[in-house]
């Protein structure tokens, strides 16, 4: 395999079958066009820009290691990359939150959770942070599909196959997760309503 640098139209399916056989140039492409992808999904999933920094490290030594095991008829590149932050975010959050179940959530937290799309329909400037707090309140197993699908833009096919689970399954969490975000951001707005309502009966 020669060593000069890929061309642009070389897919990322290419450039991992030039990792495998040891081309860094290839590896340096891939990194450039996959690492914000990577680190966007694992800053959703701990919250914490320095966490998900490691996490792509860690992603991406992996890929130099373990490049040959790529099947390009299970999943897209993407998916491959984002199973592996996946394994890596799990065993971030079991170490930073041994004591706090990851799948809990309030019987209260579901009530009024009808809006089949919570993220079509937030203000830009300040629903981005509301929406980060949101997701990461999401118990995992309905955040990694919210994440995956809704903001990664990944297919039910190449989520399930991250996920380890049936289509069906991230079709079930995928919905779950969205009404239970759609209550969780109606509950953060409600309060701010509420402060304005009160400041404005209030006599100065």
């Amino acid at each position: 395999m020669s060593n000069l640098p890929p061309r642009a139209d070389v897919t990322d399916d290419e450039l991992l079958e030039r990792t495998a056989a040891g081309e860094a140039g290839a590896f340096e492409e891939l990194f450039r066009r996959q690492r914000l992808s990577v680190y966007r999904f694992a800053v959703h999933m701990t919250g914490r820009p320095a966490a998900a920094e490691d996490i792509v490290q860690e992603v991406f030594l992996r890929v130099m290691r373990d490049a040959g095991r790529y099947q390009p008829a299970r999943s897209s590149v993407s998916a491959w990359l984002c199973g592996i932050a996946r394994n890596c975010a799990w065993q971030w959050l079991d170490r930073e939150r041994p004591f706090r179940p990851l799948d809990t959530e309030s019987p209260a937290s579901t009530a009024g959770a009808a809006a089949p799309d919570p993220l079509g329909d937030l203000t830009r400037a300040e629903g981005i942070a509301r929406l980060r707090r949101a997701i990461l309140s999401l118990p995992v197993r309905y955040r990694e599909v919210v994440v995956l699908c809704d903001l990664q833009e990944l297919s039910y096919a190449d989520a399930a196959e991250v996920v380890g689970c049936a289509i069906g399954t991230v079709r079930s969490r995928l919905s779950r997760g969205r009404g239970l975000l759609a209550a969780k951001l109606a509950g953060q707005r409600t309060p701010e309503k509420a402060a304005k309502l009160g400041d404005a009966r209030c006599p100065a």
